[in-house]
């Protein structure tokens, strides 16, 4: 039996709920350290744009908070996403 972290969420409280982009650098440093460890980003996701570049980063999933609640991102907006 493996034992073990195997999920996280990782949040940048100097950015969370700033909507001033999420800490890219932080969770692509993670990801490269622990390629298996399932990463969901937390703080400063303002847009869908910031969405599209932490998937491409590898970054397994995202909280949106802020951005939903002021209207900057839609649940359409990602359904769309999804659905790619």
């Amino acid at each position: 039996m493996t034992l073990g972290i195997t999920k996280t969420i990782c949040t940048d409280i100097s950015k969370d709920g700033m909507l001033q982009g999420p800490s890219l650098d932080l969770y692509k440093e993670m990801k490269t350290k622990f390629p298996n460890l399932y990463i969901i980003a937390s703080g400063g996701v303002a847009s869908m744009s910031d969405i599209e570049i932490l998937s491409k980063n590898n970054i397994d999933a995202v909280i949106t908070g802020k951005a939903i609640y002021e209207g900057n991102i839609s649940l359409k907006d990602i359904e769309t996403f999804l659905s790619k």
